[in-house]
């Protein structure tokens, strides 16, 4: 007889854990199921590790400019490539090991292997296809496996895998994924990187940062195309002011593989090609959903777009099946599949919930200078037929930012001139990753413009500049 739950959550990531430890809190006997790594993508290949490759790249960074702080270095700064990648992966290990603690210490199952949703209410679980990716990430002691499992309420959190262009398949050597990316034997000298979008942009940092010739091809003809325009622009600018070179407009036709490089065709808006050589090419061109072998199709669940419908809620259409993360659509962002799996595991309590404000989802890229956005860009405003007022205060405006070393960025905000409703937020420079969150609070509070220009910001502080781009947006800046 198969082993019953209240809730079996396929997938251990940011969105599956998260939503397992709130339905243990609401009384729920949960399992969560899981073949490679608790934690997922985010923590062990994504969110987490880059964040730390990055700081090690801004450390360096720091190291190479002493003389900017009054400072003086004993010979030449360097680096050891394969501590900068152990120290990355022993932060993700370390994290997994605790997302393991937070599931036994709310008494949540976790079951290893592949799930199979049989019918609504049954999932079959067999042998994980290949073992766990990371060496220090094995099996967990004591957990279930192979088996049938029973449970009234079946939540698919299976996340996304990179998505792979016909002929620029991956091969771990010469092309690579962000897996692979994070990971090098050797930080490569020359790198071509394809996709200007948050994972694309941050490992093209990264490798600039860290001495690479890096070229960024962007089929679009704005590098980070979904962030504002303006903010966009100045990103760019900082980008090839530090050397990395960056081609828009432009697609990758053709890559042929040398005993040790790459070289990759480009063709540009006009047709014009021309070739470039690099030792590693990085595909960076978005994600796919991981939906395929889960039974979903022979249940009749509906799809688009490779991804799982949902009424906002993470019920499909199919009565006892939810989705939530990254196979329940964009944006695909931990922080969004954390809240979505809440809002459904709560929908199933039967408390009052509703559906996620997508607008008021942060997105952030960690690059140098970092970039944070929320709500709708200015040109997004005025396509929805918004009159609006725009604020916006420079980096070299604040005391903070000079003082830190850091004196290029930009604060942008965006609000609807007939009410004062905040539309949009929109930074680049530094610590903007942080700061944005001031911003996502004033949204959902639905504040206006008076309650912020009345708000009291500390001094000094960069985020005193979230405060004057509010004070520009109505007329009354008073630092530039």
């Amino acid at each position: 007889m198969a082993e019953t739950y209240d809730v079996i959550i396929i997938g251990g990531g940011p969105g599956g854990y998260v939503t397992a430890i709130r339905a243990a809190q609401l009384g729920f006997k949960t399992a969560v199921v899981e073949r490679e790594h608790l934690g997922g993508i985010c923590l062990n290949w994504g969110c987490i590790p880059t964040k730390a490759l990055l700081r090690s790249a801004e450390i360096y960074h720091y190291m190479q400019h002493p003389q900017a702080y009054g400072l003086t270095l004993q010979g030449q700064p360097g680096f050891d490539p394969a501590a900068v990648v152990k120290r990355s992966r022993n932060v993700s290990a370390q994290l997994n090991q605790g997302v393991g603690f937070l599931l036994k210490k709310n008494k949540v199952d976790v079951i290893w292997g592949e799930a199979f949703i049989t019918k609504p209410g049954e999932v079959k679980v067999s042998a994980p296809k290949k073992p766990a990716v990371q060496p220090q990430n094995p099996v967990p002691k004591g957990v279930k496996g192979e088996g049938t499992y029973a449970a009234k309420h079946i939540i698919v959190a299976t996340g996304a895998r990179p998505r792979v262009l016909p002929g620029i398949e991956p091969d771990g050597k010469l092309i690579w994924t962000y897996f692979e990316a994070m990971k090098p034997d050797a930080f490569p000298k020359s790198l071509i990187v394809i996709g200007s979008g948050a994972i694309g942009i941050e490992f093209a940092s990264f490798y600039r940062t860290m001495g690479a010739e890096v070229t960024v091809v962007e089929v679009l003809p704005q590098i980070l195309p979904v962030e504002d325009a303006e903010i966009a622009a100045l990103a760019r600018k900082r980008f090839e002011k530090q050397g990395m070179k960056i081609l828009s407009g432009a697609k990758v036709t053709k890559v042929e593989k040398g005993a040790n490089s790459v070289t990759a065709t480009i063709q540009d808006e006009k047709g014009a090609t021309q070739t470039l050589t690099a030792e590693r090419l990085i595909s960076a061109v978005g994600v796919v959903c991981n939906t395929e072998n889960l039974g979903l199709e022979g249940l009749g669940v509906k799809m688009d777009r490779g991804s799982i419908v949902t009424d906002g809620l993470g019920r499909t259409n199919v009565p006892g099946i939810y989705a939530i993360g990254d196979v329940a659509g964009p944006p695909m962002l931990a922080h969004k599949a954390e809240h979505e799996g809440v809002i459904c595991i709560e929908t199933i309590k039967g408390l009052h919930t509703h559906a996620m404000d997508k607008l008021k989802i942060p997105g952030c890229t960690y690059c140098n200078p970092q970039v944070a956005s929320v709500g709708l860009t200015e040109a997004k405003a005025k396509e929805q037929g918004y009159q609006v007022k725009v604020g916006r205060f420079p980096f070299v405006g604040n005391g903070k930012a000079i003082a830190l070393g850091e004196p290029d960025g930009l604060v942008k905000t965006i609000f609807d001139a007939k009410t004062g409703k905040l539309l949009g937020a929109h930074m680049v420079g530094a610590e903007v990753t942080e700061l944005i969150q001031g911003y996502v609070v004033a949204m959902n509070l639905e504040t206006t413009e008076e309650e912020l220009i009345h708000a009291v910001f500390p001094h000094p502080t960069l985020s005193e500049m979230m405060h004057e781009s509010v004070l520009d947006a109505y007329g009354r800046v008073i630092h530039v």
